[in-house]
């Protein structure tokens, strides 16, 4: 497992520009992601979670399937 802690930091600022904030714990060979919003965000805005785990996968090095994301509020049902 290999994080790219600036693809990492760049993300969290893309985030960041919208009110998230991620919060990434890794654990073996696994990860588990949580997203929260602040006042300024839009709690139902972001994209469905399997693309996010994605997104997150090459930046922790992490299979996507071993990418627990948590969000806000749930509002995709398909995970």
């Amino acid at each position: 497992m290999s994080i790219d802690q600036t693809s990492l930091d760049e993300f969290r600022r893309a985030l960041e520009a919208d009110d998230y904030h991620l919060s990434v714990e890794l654990g073996d060979e696994s990860a588990v992601a949580r997203i929260q919003a602040g006042p300024q965000a839009c709690a139902e805005c972001l994209v469905p979670k399997d693309f996010m785990r994605q997104m997150l996968s090459p930046l922790l090095g992490v299979s996507a399937d071993r990418i627990d994301v948590h969000y806000p509020v749930d509002v995709h049902t398909l995970e």
